[in-house]
């Protein structure tokens, strides 16, 4: 799609690149509610603009990808309906879509409002007319405004706005998912004389009861996901059989494949050392000082509590890329040329 043929609000959209969407979601995430906080953060995380727009601006991008040793479903237009299971606001899909697609559509301009506003107005508007508390839209709507951005009008559209989880589970309380998450495994009636034999769940979708595996205290995730012997490569091609359904290469942080988010206790694991910070930020990850970031590599990543991830959809290595891109020299060549 030109630019000519563009709505104005998608042209607003496509002013705003990473680092400016990066600066507006600092301040709605406070407003999100605490059970999609990290969940948001985490998807736009899985989804990232400079990846998109790489890959949009290049002459080949298959062979991009093949540079980038990008596997999976990457591409967010194929999963418009699905890459955001993991909120809770996912279950407010269809009205979320339908709102996005409407003011997408109107004509007028989009002059003198911000990204922020735009996200408040849009989940204030849907909390009324679903009758929930606006605290719960306003993860998801920015989720919406994103991929709207990534994937442009006619496809976001053309996807059918269904909700991809269970009835059982979209009937959940964020109040009884937020206690699901909180549960730490009891360890018996001596269980405080335990010490390395202690064991705890990890959960790595919470809409699927049996997404569940068991990892002994201070165990890195991605060893403890191989008792899982599921043939997980017949689901997610990056799988390997009797190796889990966290898809695994190296073991040693230098791949970044088993990357996942922490949806919860990311408090609960081992804090991230320089190599597996180094492999998130040349992968393009994530780049943070946090000790304990929401994004980990489950390779290095030991357990002392339960946790709750999500195993993103795809892997690659696209950081080095990017700062090669936006590196001073190239900027200077790119203006010469």
């Amino acid at each position: 799609m030109t630019l000519e043929s563009k709505t104005n609000f998608q042209q607003f959209l496509d002013r705003h690149d990473a680092a400016e969407w990066s600066r507006a979601l600092e301040r709605p995430l406070p407003s999100v509610h605490e059970v999609d906080r990290n969940a948001t953060a985490i998807w736009f995380a899985f989804f990232p603009l400079n990846l998109r727009h790489a890959l949009a601006q290049t002459e080949d991008a298959e062979q991009l990808a093949r540079k980038l040793l990008l596997q999976g479903k990457y591409s967010l237009r194929e999963q418009i309906d699905s890459s955001h299971t993991f909120l809770y606001g996912h279950r407010f899909w269809p009205q979320v879509k339908r709102a996005v697609s409407v003011r997408a559509s109107r004509t007028g301009s989009a002059e003198g409002i911000s990204l922020i506003d735009e996200i408040q107005k849009i989940a204030e508007g849907l909390a009324a007319e679903v009758k929930a508390e606006e605290s719960l839209l306003v993860g998801i709507t920015a989720v919406a405004l994103m991929t709207l951005q990534q994937v442009g009008l006619a496809a976001f559209d053309a996807a059918p706005g269904r909700i991809q989880i269970d009835a059982r589970h979209a009937k959940q309380t964020p109040t009884q998912i937020l206690r699901e998450r909180a549960h730490d495994d009891s360890q018996g009636l001596f269980g405080f004389l335990r010490t390395t034999d202690k064991t705890w769940t990890v959960t790595w979708n919470e809409n699927d009861t049996t997404a569940r595996f068991k990892m002994f205290h201070q165990q890195e995730i991605a060893s403890a996901a191989t008792t899982d012997k599921r043939d997980w490569s017949q689901v997610d091609e990056r799988c390997t059989v009797n190796e889990g359904p966290i898809p695994v290469q190296c073991r040693s942080a230098s791949c970044g494949t088993c990357w996942v988010g922490v949806l919860s206790g990311a408090e609960k694991l081992s804090p991230i050392e320089a190599r597996e910070r180094k492999v998130l930020r040349d992968c393009g990850y994530i780049d943070t000082d946090e000790p304990r970031p929401l994004i980990r590599l489950s390779c290095q990543a030991q357990g002392a509590g339960a946790v709750s991830i999500r195993i993103p959809p795809w892997n690659g290595v696209f950081g080095k890329h990017l700062n090669e891109v936006q590196s001073p020299k190239s900027k200077v060549q790119s203006q010469q040329d």
